[in-house]
């Protein structure tokens, strides 16, 4: 009896003979499925092995079958997959826009303009937080204030929140008074995005007719990630596939879905929010938040044999931070100089490092400023090389 065996590809599913088989059975098999009766013919013998007896319809898609598992095997060998992993707010989506950036030549005109009510929806969000913050912190808003605010919802609702000249004038006065000032100070005591000063710093420009975004306001751009969002660019003959997991606690269940044949895990872990709370947990410090998540990935099974590198992102904003905030405040086994960069950033990497038990699994850190396309471009460089390295040692070339 000779019966076929599935063999599914990318985007079908054939039954096919890799070789002749022959069994002498001494029971009775049921009949096939009805899937299959038809299209599929079966061929009976005592023992006789001829070719004879093959159906060459059933030859020619083995053949052919065999011949398209090849070449998607070559095909794969050829890509290279990176995760962009990491806590909700991290920066990853951020580092993903400068992969198409850097490597897909840019935005399209087309792209930067579908950003547009993303930006012009942030922006305003933004001061609406600011002015949401107030009770929370004891502040009272003066009268004058008030009447902005009431002038911005009103304008927002009549232009659908689409920012327009006079909306701009009103935020830019909203954003230069006093009170929004000393909310904006207290900015780690309540969840405020890290673009409100950007936007709202530049809201003239950001609300004029004829705005087109730049590339700096894309980067800034926030659209929570849900899901799994790739792209891909080629490098050094090599095909890259980089896919943007969704940071938030309801969406690392789906990362599962991405983790099989790994050459790369970037983690993300923002450098500035070590005295910020999650969004979906106000009572987890988010800098604790990515140590205990960094440390299930490291310790994975599925990364076991995958370049784990680390970015310690948002440098910029952490340099700005700790000029005014105290690390020890809020890890207090930290015992450096608190306004020393070296000395806290290293802590931070040092208490990342110490969660591999693995102590043979190698991880790679870089310190970096997700919005700095210069930096991104320099850092994704020496990933690259990482990778190549690893590929060729893995592969006996090295």
């Amino acid at each position: 009896l000779l019966f076929p065996f599935p063999f599914s590809s990318s985007t079908s599913t054939y039954y096919f003979l890799p070789s002749p088989l022959v069994f002498s059975l001494s029971f009775s098999l049921p009949p096939p499925p009805a899937s299959l009766r038809g299209d599929l013919m079966f061929c009976c013998g005592g023992g006789d092995d001829s070719p004879d007896m093959l159906d060459p319809n059933l030859v020619r898609i083995s053949t052919q079958a065999t011949k398209e598992a090849r070449a998607e095997c070559e095909r794969d060998a050829k890509v290279v997959k990176l995760l962009l992993l990491g806590a909700g707010e991290s920066g990853k989506s951020t580092i993903f826009k400068q992969a198409k950036l850097i490597h897909k030549n840019g935005f399209s005109h087309e792209e930067r303009r579908s950003f547009i009510p993303v930006v012009h929806a942030n922006t305003i969000d933004c001061m609406r937080i600011i002015v949401g913050a107030a009770p929370q912190l004891g502040v009272e808003i003066p009268p004058d204030f008030a009447e902005l605010h009431r002038q911005l919802e009103s304008l927002a609702l009549a232009t659908k929140e689409a920012l327009t000249p006079p909306m701009g004038e009103v935020l830019k006065s909203m954003w230069e008074h006093p009170i929004t000032q000393a909310i904006f100070s207290r900015k780690s005591e309540f969840l405020l995005s890290d673009q409100s000063d950007y936007y709202l710093s530049d809201v003239l420009r950001l609300s004029s007719p004829d705005y087109l975004p730049t590339d700096g306001d894309v980067l800034r751009a926030r659209v929570r990630t849900t899901g799994i969002v790739q792209t891909e660019f080629k490098l050094k003959s090599l095909e890259f596939v980089m896919y943007d997991m969704g940071g938030q606690r309801n969406e690392r269940r789906k990362w599962i879905h991405a983790f099989d044949h790994v050459q790369a895990v970037i983690f993300v872990a923002a450098l500035s929010e070590f005295d910020q709370v999650l969004y979906e947990d106000e009572a987890q410090n988010r800098m604790e938040e990515a140590l205990n998540l960094f440390s299930q990935i490291v310790n994975s099974r599925w990364f076991a044999d995958t370049a784990i590198i680390l970015f310690l992102n948002k440098k910029d904003l952490f340099e700005k931070k700790i000029e005014i905030k105290d690390v020890s405040d809020y890890f207090v086994d930290f015992e450096g100089n608190n306004r020393d960069f070296d000395a806290t950033s290293s802590y931070f990497n040092d208490q990342f490092r110490s969660r591999v038990k693995n102590k043979d699994t190698l991880v790679y850190t870089h310190i970096t400023c997700a919005t700095d396309t210069s930096n991104i471009k320099f850092v994704f460089n020496a990933v690259i090389t990482i990778i190549l390295e690893r590929t060729l040692k893995e592969s006996g070339l090295q």
